[in-house]
């Protein structure tokens, strides 16, 4: 890989990097294409407004990057980083883009302006979201998923058999049932919108095959990054927010031990039907990958 940029931090082993930066910046200076991208962009949704959290009334303002500029520039903003991320992915590439109303109908439309091909809009129902305090309108437990492949005439990989074992022996549907973010994913820090390993997981596990590489470039506490290294498979994540970086860094540590790492994998597949050896090999040593991304 040759990218001209440097390294926030690597993992011993190279199979997890994470680079301090603007996406719209930095995408530019990668030469690489990845396997996969997973992108949880700005949903636009900090508008003052109050939801539950741990039992206590919060605001859903997450922060200047998550207000909307207006219909025009939303859609702009999003045509630019989707139009970069294309350019990172091979030929055979998907990406991934998480979102809810306020965001995931200008990333669609994006998409279909990019040419890429929208293979499915996921459905992701919480088993446990937070209350509506209002009482005034449904309560909020959803959140949507594109998954869109680069080229239109070039065959994607999808693990079509592993997500029907996963389901219990069916086709798996686009509706997903499974939880928001635990406490026990909650150890290095919070973020205001980290995602679930477990909803990160089946993705990878869905639309990956072992070693392939895969990019964040909004990776935020690097759930993603994660699960990738979980699954073995290789990751590189941007953001620029250094408080998020050190978030990854410390999460990504966490797993260099063997009884914590092994723990984790249990946890994030259990809402599997297949037994959890039959889906990836536990491997006592994690193996090294080569990565030309200079440190700091």
């Amino acid at each position: 890989m040759f990218i001209s940029i440097s390294a926030y931090y690597r993992s011993q082993n190279k199979d997890f990097t994470l680079a301090k930066g603007d996406c719209l910046e930095l995408l530019p200076k990668i030469n690489f294409q990845f396997d996969m991208i997973f992108a949880d962009p700005p949903y636009f949704l900090s508008n003052g407004g109050i939801s539950v959290q741990s039992g206590k009334q919060v605001s859903v303002n997450k922060g200047d990057w998550d207000k909307s500029q207006g219909f025009e520039k939303d859609n702009e903003f999003n045509y630019k980083w989707l139009s970069l991320c294309r350019e990172k992915l091979k030929e055979n590439g998907t990406i991934w883009i998480s979102g809810t109303y306020h965001n995931i109908f200008s990333v669609a439309q994006m998409l279909n302006e990019l040419d890429f091909r929208i293979l499915n809009c996921i459905t992701w129902a919480k088993t446990n979201p937070p209350p509506n305090l209002s009482c005034k309108f449904f309560t909020h437990s959803t959140e949507f998923i594109l998954w869109a492949r680069k080229n239109k005439k070039v065959t994607h990989y999808y693990n079509y058999e592993l997500m029907k074992e996963i389901n219990g022996g069916t086709q798996m549907r686009d509706l997903w049932s499974l939880p928001a973010i635990a406490k026990w994913e909650k150890s290095c820090g919070k973020h205001p919108t980290q995602k679930p390993l477990p909803l990160l997981a089946r993705i990878i596990l869905a639309s990956t095959k072992e070693n392939d590489w895969i990019l964040d470039p909004f990776t935020g506490s690097s759930t993603t990054g994660i699960a990738a290294s979980l699954l073995n498979r290789r990751f590189l994540g941007l953001d620029k927010e250094e408080d998020f970086l050190k978030i990854s860094k410390n999460r990504r540590e966490e797993i260099n031990d063997i009884k914590t790492r092994f723990e984790y994998r249990e946890k994030i597949l259990k809402y599997s039907d297949k037994p959890l050896k039959e889906i990836l090999e536990v491997h006592e040593e994690i193996p090294y990958y080569d990565i030309n991304l200079p440190l700091n």
